[in-house]
């Protein structure tokens, strides 16, 4: 073989290896093209899905830890009924509704919380915590419960003052009826003694006009008497 043969046999070979590792590489890209296409749909579900879970923990009813369940039994109560009236304990928030309240109370000496829900001052239950994070969201659902329980009270008070708005106006209007009967009633007496006096009045009036009818007749009969002596009189006749 000649050197031009030898240099083209060379050329040749070196295309023929750079075609193949092209096509190579381009099939490893394609390959990995695919697989990054493929995972992200499975990497932005992951993600909402991690962002659903979190917002449905976020929306949950707030449940305490089976320590904090039980800390009301160990005497946390009695313990900060004997506090409450010291000076170790400071109110940082307090909720009151109707009777109910929930309260967030301070040792600074123990750097410890106080989460208290009562009713009418009286504590029930109370839950301690060095945790400032947690006594803060503790006291937040203590305060919602707070409201919950109330809210059959508050319907009460309300119904409670409705009806007493009710009765005294039932009581405004029934005296108002009883001195409207007894105008009436003093009206009608009135008007029985009207119509007994207006009937006498006629009965004395009829009396009286008979008596004047009698006496007029009396007078007439009396001036005839008189008119016939008179007559009499002036004739010198003595009367048959």
């Amino acid at each position: 073989m000649d050197q031009k043969s030898k240099v083209r046999h060379i050329a040749l070979s070196a295309c023929m290896l750079f075609g193949a590792v092209h096509g190579a590489y381009a099939q490893a890209s394609g390959e990995n093209g695919a697989v990054v296409a493929a995972t992200a749909p499975i990497a932005v579900a992951a993600q909402t899905a991690t962002a659903a879970a979190s917002a449905t923990s976020a929306s949950q009813t707030f449940v305490l830890t089976p320590d904090e369940a039980k800390q009301s039994a160990t005497g946390n109560v009695a313990e900060l009924q004997q506090m409450i009236h010291g000076s170790d304990i400071a109110e940082l928030r307090t909720t009151y509704n109707a009777s109910y309240g929930a309260s967030l109370l301070f040792n600074a000496k123990e750097m410890t919380y106080y989460v208290a829900l009562f009713q009418q001052k009286n504590f029930w239950r109370v839950i301690k915590t060095q945790d400032d994070a947690r006594a803060e969201q503790i006291y937040r659902d203590f305060a919602r419960q707070t409201a919950q329980l109330a809210d059959v009270e508050i319907r009460r008070t309300r119904l409670e003052a409705q009806k007493a708005y009710t009765d005294r106006l039932v009581a405004l209007s029934q005296e108002r009826a009883n001195r409207l009967q007894a105008d009436l009633n003093v009206a009608h007496e009135q008007q029985t003694i009207v119509n007994s006096m207006q009937q006498q009045t006629r009965a004395d009036a009829a009396s009286l006009a008979q008596q004047k009818a009698q006496a007029q007749e009396q007078l007439r009969a009396a001036q005839r008497q008189v008119r016939d002596l008179q007559r009499q009189l002036e004739s010198g006749l003595p009367a048959h």
